[in-house]
């Protein structure tokens, strides 16, 4: 058993009570390499913004989980050789079992997300319950989720909208006692968002897609009011990326995001918490699409990576200043 403070990091309590007094999300970002971390850390460490840094059930696949423990501990040790004292935390995304949370709580992450919303109502009270007993022992905080997102990312796949429905989460909120709510308001997993025929086209022709429910978020927060509310799904896709890997060999037709002003109107309200992953990957891809063209006979990683690396900072910087509102607050 580690305890993720032995590793300097920090659960998201504190966050989430800063975040909503002062109007703005704190970034969840996704990482599956060495060079998104040192993205991530660098980017939020430069703007003064805190990070939760968030490993996929795929992720922790890809990469030993030992391996993940020491990375987290990276993160927080490389911040602060270079002088940021930003808050850290390492979280579990989406995680669908018990056993996958407790192995997370176990070796050192600061919070976990249980992912029930595939179950009947019943069975994610009693599912979501479970971890947070465990979890709290260790002080560890607990995300659950309330609604269904479609799309696709990593595991987590669906094919329709479940709009969390307003009257179930005082319910949820009260027999769970999780620290922070998921919920389902027109966000979607993955690049392709939304389908064409459910968007519309502006006086530019690029699809604008269906406006967030902005009313369920209302009511939700009617309902319990200052509790913590996560989305998901809440990539942009930016147009320029997607333009640039559909430039050099890429295919990626009909790419929708989450408008930026929408994701900002959400951050100024009780969403204290916003998922950024698709995203990410945009960046980190379409540089690499970008040196490869220029120069075929590149082999070396270093010249690759890197310049995704740089590109994923200036990205970041800017979600943290202009979209998520957490910059320059530590």
């Amino acid at each position: 058993m580690v305890s993720y403070k032995e590793l300097g990091l920090v659960n998201t309590r504190e966050m989430f009570k800063k975040a909503m007094e002062g109007k703005y999300a704190v970034p969840a970002y996704n990482f599956n390499n060495m060079e998104q971390l040192q993205a991530i850390v660098n980017a939020c460490g430069k703007s003064g913004s805190p990070v939760i840094l968030q490993v996929s059930s795929g992720a922790r696949k890809y990469a030993d989980s030992t391996l993940l423990r020491y990375l987290g501990q990276g993160a927080v040790a490389m911040a602060r050789e270079a002088g940021y004292q930003i808050p850290i935390a390492l979280h579990l995304d989406h995680g669908d079992t018990f056993e996958l949370c407790k192995s997370c709580i176990d070796s050192g992450f600061s919070s976990v997300m249980i992912d029930g919303s595939h179950h009947s109502y019943e069975k994610n009270v009693e599912l979501t319950s479970k971890v947070v007993e465990y979890a709290h022992k260790y002080d560890v905080t607990v995300e659950g989720e309330l609604g269904v997102l479609a799309g696709i990312e990593d595991d987590v796949s669906a094919a329709e909208h479940v709009y969390t429905q307003p009257e179930q989460v005082e319910d949820f909120v009260k027999k769970t006692g999780v620290d922070s709510l998921a919920i389902s308001i027109g966000t979607s997993h993955g690049a392709f968002k939304f389908k064409p025929e459910q968007c519309t086209k502006n006086d530019k022709g690029v699809l604008v897609p269906p406006p967030l429910r902005f009313d369920i978020l209302e009511e939700i927060e009617k309902r319990i009011p200052g509790f913590a509310i996560v989305l998901h799904g809440a990539s942009s896709v930016i147009p320029e990326y997607v333009d640039l890997i559909n430039a050099n060999g890429g295919k990626l037709d009909a790419a929708v995001g989450i408008p930026a002003e929408q994701l900002r109107r959400a951050a100024a309200s009780a969403v204290c918490k916003i998922n950024v992953d698709s995203d990410g990957r945009l960046v980190f891809t379409a540089k690499i699409r970008e040196t490869f063209a220029k120069n075929p006979g590149e082999f070396d990683p270093r010249k690759y990576l890197g310049p995704a690396r740089e590109e994923l900072v200036k990205m970041i910087m800017d979600k943290n200043a202009n979209v998520l509102g957490s910059a320059g607050r530590y």
